[in-house]
């Protein structure tokens, strides 16, 4: 963000994709992805948007068009407040489809979101990222326009491991249910290029992100989230908070006794089973309150997700075990409007809030409590050590000690001095501790801080003489791709001169400009319109073979060539390739699978060292590194939307890893039948990458009959 560039009111554009995100009327605990996350984002915007120095800020988000969901969420704009709005942009199938199901589609959301921020009359000065899915997507947005990049992880992937693998599932089950690797994968490359990452508590960077190779708490700020006081706030008559009692009526046979209240989603990370064990194991417990379990909405058991099924299922059975009829309420509905009555009429009865989650990372339902005048008793894991710590107004628990639990509710609920201390404590602490309005105040304050010098990309510039071709485009590597058989090579160079006013021709090579335009003269195949080489660190457009000036000083940011160098001088089964394989922005090895650390050691090595780089395996013996913000894909991104070429009419076709950033997303990718195994498997089972059965330039030539490319 240069000073020059940019204006003194700033455009933040947040994301987050999962969840079903809406200005009013949030349906939070609907499911496991609808919880704290959505209502921060939405006071967030909110919060922002009254701020003098605010000019603008987008709340980006996925679009989904359902019969399962209202259709509000397939409105593509939703105005939130004055300067602020709700953006939903493509990804994926139409359908509301749970976050672990996302990934596979975040490229396209990336390319998509790309699209609709070009159109704006500038772009942000801020992306600012919330949870590993939009860290992803915000990381390679950032590296294709020099926009900083802010980040909020909300739930940790490795704490989350951790966590689960306490309670004694397997690691393949968490991978299965959760795609935990990938999470953490992204969350890494995420925490290397983000300039600021925004954490809730202090236990929360300590604790959590201190499990992360790129752990950088210099780089760390803490800022708790707010609380709508308007909503949550302590009885103020006889009667107040009263209104939800009829639902609790059925369940309960002594409804005016004290409540123990759970409110949290369905899900076994939130442990609510245990607190209901913890219950049903004392009978001291329920002789002086009901325990009431808010667990998000349901219709019909039997017809949900099987994480929320599960839950709901095994609270219904531990219920029956302890014969707990009459003590335990699980109404099956409350409306977000009705949560600040929930807590009202739990304050009322002299009640208790309980968060029992294996961990949480922050925890807003304990600041809505206390703000209601309620005492809390939550897990010891995570963001309710600061928040109790600040309001002194509750008890940390151990959560996978059940009785632990009861001693907690016991000591609260059989001493009333304790209990009027702990309420009057939380409503005057979260009053002075936890306001949107100084959580907005301080998020700018840490903003305007960040180092200057960003320089974005341009979202214009002057057309070469190959802007003829405008509507389409094929991009293509030169080994084991577009070489390697011969007559195939010569139907497609044939195609190629045919058609050659069509379409943009572009080469996408991890050679060197030099040896690139050395095989492909030797192979008789036409110059391309432009090349990009050295696994996308350098541009050059024909036919002259004009440098990309600007690209060049875009992927500088960052890169220290000569430290990386060091780092990898001492590595087994590492051999420097020749010089003539070497460039300014690539460093190449060769690499010896028997003896070197695999990838994911060398990329945990660069993430400990502070290293925000892309590293590449190809035909599993040639390793490259080059800067964070290069590579094949971004580069073809960044040329075609300089021609306004959409990614939907650019044919781009490769064989091995290197060649993966091209293919992924809104591209028609087509890896030939000669691909080296395993490099590009992940792509099997995306809709727009097409696998030939036919090797080299005939696969190419089969991709183009099959995607009918000329007639796009």
């Amino acid at each position: 963000m240069s000073e020059q560039d940019s204006p003194e009111a700033l455009y933040i554009v947040l994301i987050s994709i999962h969840g079903l995100i809406r200005g009013n009327d949030l349906e939070l605990g609907r499911d496991p992805d609808t919880g704290g996350q959505t209502k921060y984002v939405i006071e967030l915007a909110k919060a922002l948007s009254g701020q003098t120095d605010i000019e603008r800020v987008d709340l980006v988000t996925r679009l989904i068009r359902a019969d399962s969901v209202s259709t509000d969420y397939a409105e593509p704009l939703e105005t939130l407040a004055g300067n602020a709005q709700i953006v939903r942009i493509e990804c994926g199938p139409d359908d509301y489809i749970p976050k672990e199901q996302l990934w596979d589609y975040l490229d396209g959301f990336t390319d998509n979101l790309l699209v609709w921020l070009h159109q704006q009359p500038r772009l942000p000065d801020i992306l600012h990222s919330h949870y590993a899915d939009a860290g992803y997507v915000g990381l390679h947005i950032s590296q294709l326009t020099g926009i900083p990049l802010v980040h909020t992880g909300h739930s940790l992937g490795r704490d989350k491991c951790r966590r689960l693998l306490a309670t004694g599932m397997i690691l393949n089950d968490i991978e299965q249910r959760y795609h935990v690797l990938r999470r953490i994968d992204a969350e890494e490359d995420t925490l290397a290029a983000s300039a600021l990452v925004i954490a809730s508590t202090r236990n929360e960077i300590e604790d959590q992100y201190e499990l992360y190779d790129c752990y950088a708490p210099e780089k760390m700020a803490i800022i708790p989230p707010g609380i709508n006081l308007t909503q949550f706030h302590p009885p103020s008559a006889i009667g107040d908070g009263t209104s939800y009692l009829p639902h609790l009526r059925k369940f309960l046979s002594h409804p005016d006794k004290p409540i123990i209240l759970a409110l949290s989603r369905p899900d076994e990370c939130k442990n609510i089973i245990a607190l209901l064990e913890a219950y049903g194991e004392s009978p001291r417990l329920q002789a002086l309150a009901n325990l009431v379990i808010v667990a998000g909405n349901r219709d019909d058991i039997r017809e949900m997700a099987d994480g929320p099924q599960r839950v709901l299922t095994e609270l219904l059975m531990v219920i029956d075990f302890y014969d707990l009829y009459g003590l335990v309420a699980i109404p099956k509905h409350h409306s977000t409007e009705q949560v600040g009555e929930i807590f009202r009429l739990a304050s009322t009865s002299h009640g208790v809030f309980v968060n029992p989650a294996l961990t949480e990372p922050f925890g807003l339902t304990l600041l809505e409590a206390a703000a209601s005048g309620l005492p809390l008793i939550a897990t010891e894991n995570g963001g309710p050590v600061d928040i109790i710590g600040n309001c002194q107004n509750g008890l940390l628990i151990d959560p996978f000690d059940v009785k632990g639990f009861a001693d907690a509710l016991l000591t609260v609920l059989e001493n009333p001095a304790l209990w009027q201390q702990y309420s009057a404590s939380g409503i005057e602490n979260v009053a002075k501790h936890y306001l949107w309005q100084a959580h907005a105040r301080a998020y700018l304050s840490k903003i305007r801080g960040l180092p200057k010098g960003f320089e974005l990309l341009p979202k214009t510039v002057s057309r070469t003489q190959a802007s003829r071709y405008r509507k389409l485009a094929i991009c293509t590597e030169i080994d084991n791709t577009l070489l390697g058989d011969a007559e195939g090579l010569e139907q497609l160079v044939k195609l190629i001169r045919e058609q050659r006013k069509k379409f943009l021709f572009c080469i996408g090579s991890g050679r060197r400009l030099d040896s690139a335009l050395a095989i492909l003269k030797a192979h008789k195949v036409p110059k391309p319109d432009i090349l990009i080489t050295s696994l996308g660190t350098e541009i050059h457009y024909a036919q002259q073979l004009i440098s990309d000036i600007s690209w060049s000083y875009h992927i500088d940011h960052g890169w220290t060539p000569h430290v990386l160098r060091r780092l990898f001088e001492d590595l087994p089964g590492l051999k420097p390739q020749p010089k003539s394989e070497q460039s300014r922005f690539k460093l190449s090895y060769f690499y010896d699978a028997a003896t070197a650390p695999s990838i994911e050691e060398i990329n945990s090595l660069l993430h400990k060292q502070d290293f925000s780089v892309n590293v590449t395996l190809s035909f599993g013996q040639f390793l490259d590194i080059v800067p964070a913000r290069a590579s094949k894909g971004q580069a073809l991104r960044y040329i075609v939307r300089q021609r306004d070429i959409p990614l939907q009419r650019v044919l781009a076709t490769g064989g091995s890893g290197g060649d993966e950033d091209m293919l992924r997303g809104n591209t028609l990718g087509v890896v030939v039948a000669n691909r080296h195994s395993g490099e590009l498997s992940t792509l099997a089972e995306m809709e727009h990458v097409y696998f030939a059965m036919r090797a080299h330039a005939w696969g190419i030539l089969e991709a183009i009959e099959h995607y009918d490319f000329f007639n796009l």
